[in-house]
């Protein structure tokens, strides 16, 4: 089980799941601050189509599976984990990556019947994560974690092969995990997730103005 998995790297992180201070109430660890920044760093790397985005999700990542588990999100620890081998392939991607064409990957759009199927994908996983997660989890709301965690792996591929949709999956995964995150009182990636949103929205124009631009290597 994903628990088991993860408690002895909870155990070593504890002094960073302790809290910094209180907001509303509740306690904002130390990780999750961390997270916090190291995520508005990547997100702006996005935008700027800057590989450095891909080693910075793999670092949020990892603070990130850590703090959801502690707070018994398994189908988002479990993203983030998923996340980190998927920095991987995006980082390739963006750096040695190939078009339909041969040639280099460039900002694109997506072709509408490989949407259809994509969102169609999307559909059919998320009621088989939220039976993995009743199944072989204790979440206390398996069908709302699973939602954003599929449409987040949709997000993810979009973003790794530069199709400019990606950026309308994460404003809707992103809308979605404020609600999630706020019923959960982890009130500093509440406001994380609605930045990300606006974010996301920026970043849509932004890749809309690069369209068929081969980005500079950094």
């Amino acid at each position: 089980m994903l628990q088991s998995f993860l408690a002895p790297f909870l155990a070593l992180a504890h002094p960073l799941l302790v809290p910094a201070f209180t907001a509303w109430g509740v306690p904002v660890t130390w990780i999750e601050i961390v997270a916090f920044v190291v995520s508005l760093w990547m997100v702006g790397c996005e935008m700027r189509v800057h590989p450095l985005a891909w080693p910075l999700a793999m670092l949020s990542s990892l603070m990130y599976a850590l703090l959801f588990a502690d707070s018994k999100l398994y189908g988002e620890a479990s993203l983030q984990l998923f996340f980190v081998a998927m920095s991987l392939w995006g980082w390739w991607q963006w750096l040695r990556g190939r078009g339909a064409e041969g040639g280099a990957l460039v900002v694109h759009t997506l072709a509408r019947r490989t949407a259809l199927v994509a969102l169609a994908l999307m559909l059919l996983a998320w009621p088989l994560l939220a039976w993995l997660l009743m199944r072989y989890t204790d979440s206390t709301v398996p069908w709302l974690d699973a939602l954003p965690t599929a449409g987040s792996v949709l997000g993810t591929w979009l973003l790794g092969r530069k199709f400019i949709e990606n950026w309308w999956t994460w404003i809707a995964v992103n809308a979605f995990s404020v609600a999630l995150f706020g019923y959960k009182q982890l009130w500093l990636t509440v406001i994380l997730y609605a930045l990300f949103t606006v974010l996301s929205v920026a970043g849509l124009r932004s890749w809309r103005a690069l369209r068929g631009h081969v980005d500079a290597r950094h």
